[in-house]
């Protein structure tokens, strides 16, 4: 079976996905005519942004990344099948599918299974990068895990 992906490109896959997370809240915050909202749709689009700065980083230090303590041929087979699946993996997806939103209730929910999708899709990004970067991801994973947690509390005050 051939690579679907160099773990390079895995790694990529995930700065176009914070990438379309940052066009998705930034498109939100001006259509919500609600404050608390824009208000975190706004904090939001900055945390991904950071979280480009840190996928960049971790692509710039790595010549070559596979996968580590995995069938090679198992690890892209499951990558492939994560990304293949997740919208956001396509360029400039995030605001497309932000311009479609009429309430802010089903931006939420969207945000929401965004926020999910990407924790996954970064668990699996670990198995590519070298054990000293596995902090890095752990933290965009703890992120990730407070972004859904404030989403839900939006949820609950709408």
């Amino acid at each position: 079976m051939a690579n679907i992906f160099a773990g390079s490109e895995v790694v990529e896959i995930g700065i176009q996905i914070e990438k379309n997370g940052r066009d998705f809240y930034n498109t939100l915050a001006g259509k919500t005519r609600k404050p608390k909202a824009a208000e975190l749709f706004i904090f939001l689009a900055q945390e991904e942004e950071k979280h480009i700065l840190a996928f960049q980083g971790i692509l710039n230090k790595a010549e070559h990344l596979e996968p580590q303590g995995l069938d090679a041929d198992q690890y892209y087979a499951y990558m492939n099948a994560l990304a293949s699946g997740y919208i956001f993996t396509q360029k400039d997806k995030g605001a497309e599918i932000a311009k479609t939103i009429k309430a802010d209730i089903d931006a939420v929910d969207a945000g929401i299974g965004f926020e999910k999708e990407s924790i996954v899709f970064y668990e699996g990004i670990k198995q590519v990068v070298p054990p000293h970067d596995h902090k890095i991801i752990d933290e965009l994973i703890v992120q990730e895990e407070s972004h859904l947690r404030k989403l839900l509390d939006l949820k609950k005050a709408l």
